[in-house]
Order: C-alpha cells, then structure tokens, then sequence
C-alpha cells in the first residue's frame, strides 16, 4: 500500500495525476488577476511629507483627499490624479493627536484619529463631516465619535466604513495577529464608545485599509503587502475570517495609505516620505 501511495504522490507532484478508471485528479483553482501588476506612477508635488490616509473625492472628481498624521495641522491636503496638490482644507475645532486612516461612505468623509504607538491613550476619536465643497476651505462642522477598547489601548492606523449600514471596523497594527473592532452605527456623539473585538486576521502590522463603494471587496494594506478580500453573500466579519489574495504591489517607502477609486476603475496607494526624496502616488487599473 505503501509503494502504492508513494507513486500517486509523485505523479500528482509531477502535474499528471495518477487515476483509476472512476476518479480523476482535482483541479487546484488557479487566482485571476483583479488589477493590475504595474501601477501607474505620478509624483507627488509639492512634496507632503507624511500622507497617512486617503479617499476619492465626489465633489471634485479626478482628486484625492490626503491627512498627515501626529505633529500636522487638522488639515486635508486636496491632491489631483496626476499627483498635483491643490489646496488644503482645515478642519476647524479638531485636533490631530494622531490621524492615520480615512474613510467614506456615501457623501461623509471619516478621519480616524486612531494611532497610539506607546499605548499611551484611553480614548480615541473619528471625525465624520460632510464631504467639502470645491470652493470650501475651512470645515466648521462635524461629528467626533469617542471611543475605547475593551480590553486596554492598542495602536491602530486602518480602519473602514460599512456603506449600508454605516458600522466602522477599525484594525489594530501592533497586535498578533490583529485584532478588528467594530463601532456600530449609530454613533455615539456625547459619550464614550466600546468598541467590540468581532474577528482577527491571520497577519498583523495592518497600515490601511480600503473598501468599494459597494461594500463587496476590501484591501487591507501592511508595509509589504496588500490583501484582497471579496464577498459572496457574507458579513465582513464571516469575510475576513477567509484567507485574502495577496495582490501585486511596488514597495514604497513608507506606505500607509490605499483607497478604492469610487468609480471602481481601481484602486490608489500613496506613502509617507521616510527617507525617500520624492513620493509617488501610485494607481492600480482593474483589468
């Protein structure tokens, strides 16, 4: 039986498959590519020197929005698709203790000041407004959503917003594996939120992450690599509990930053300066 087995291992290695007359070998499935290998590349200009966080702009089509985490301005820096920076818009009465990830969902914009290298705080806040208009400079009204977590701080610099029902997932970086914590809609905007742990990832180290528009597919972004996940019929937390297709991805210098086009032609990559001279945002086409 032995030498039996040994022979059907070594054809099945060998890609030929040993059969009987009513079996056959399986098919491993074989990934299709979803974007592109080779991204697109336009520098960044003027330089920014810490983008942590991105979103496709609605009200001004071909741009990005971009933030810059601890140590910067409660800003937004407005950046076209050929990597021009045009303007800045502040965000009056915030504060930017350390703003690391954006969101959207529907016309609301979502900045997560969620970073806490020295798990050092005891509450965090995300920032929800109104997308601004073209000729806005200055935003003067939003919602900050206080938070905490369960079971102590964690340092967090991903996090995503559930279009339909408005649920944020925000993903921890230093944990391993990584922790996923949900804020449920609707938000608390006079208290303080427990988030709840609904999952963990097979991986840790998580810098960003990026949903679609229709909430069907996500990337979640570390400093090596991207992982894509797609639903079929599941909640988010039934989809990240599956393994995610490592994606094709140009190594940046400090990349913290993915975003979904919103017209689903692709998908946006943008790093922080590190030691590089030059920053180049970086566009994925889906074939």
């Amino acid at each position: 039986m032995g030498g039996y087995f040994s022979i059907r291992l070594l054809f099945f290695l060998s890609g030929f498959g040993a059969c009987t007359k009513n079996e056959s070998a399986p098919l491993l499935p074989v990934p299709q590519a979803v974007f592109d290998s080779v991204p697109a590349s336009r520098t960044l200009t003027p330089l920014v020197s810490e983008i942590s966080g991105i979103a496709d702009s609605k009200t001004a089509p071909q741009h990005l929005w971009g933030i810059e985490d601890s140590g910067n301005p409660p800003q937004l820096y407005q950046v076209k698709y050929d990597g021009t920076v045009t303007k800045k818009v502040y965000l009056k009465g915030a504060v930017n203790v350390d703003w690391e990830e954006m969101g959207r969902a529907g016309n609301d914009l979502y900045i997560g000041d969620i970073g806490d290298n020295n798990l050092r705080y005891t509450e965090h806040a995300i920032y929800k407004f109104e997308e601004p208009a073209t000729s806005t400079d200055t935003v003067f009204t939003f919602d900050k959503i206080r938070f905490n977590y369960p079971d102590g701080p964690h340092n967090a610099e991903a996090f995503f917003v559930l279009p339909d029902t408005k649920d944020i997932y925000i993903i921890t970086k230093q944990n391993a594996p990584a922790g996923v914590y949900k804020i449920a809609f609707p938000y608390l905007t006079t208290g303080v939120t427990t988030a709840t742990l609904v999952t963990t990832l097979d991986y840790s180290s998580v810098v960003s992450a990026a949903l679609s528009v229709d909430g069907n597919e996500l990337i979640v972004k570390t400093y090596t690599n991207l992982y894509y996940y797609k639903r079929k019929g599941q909640t988010i937390e039934q989809m990240l509990q599956t393994k995610g297709e490592v994606l094709p991805y140009k190594i940046e210098p400090q990349g913290e930053a993915v975003t979904f086009a919103l017209n689903n032609s692709g998908f946006f990559t943008l790093s922080e300066k590190g030691l590089a001279s030059t920053v180049n945002l970086y566009f994925y086409k889906r074939k």
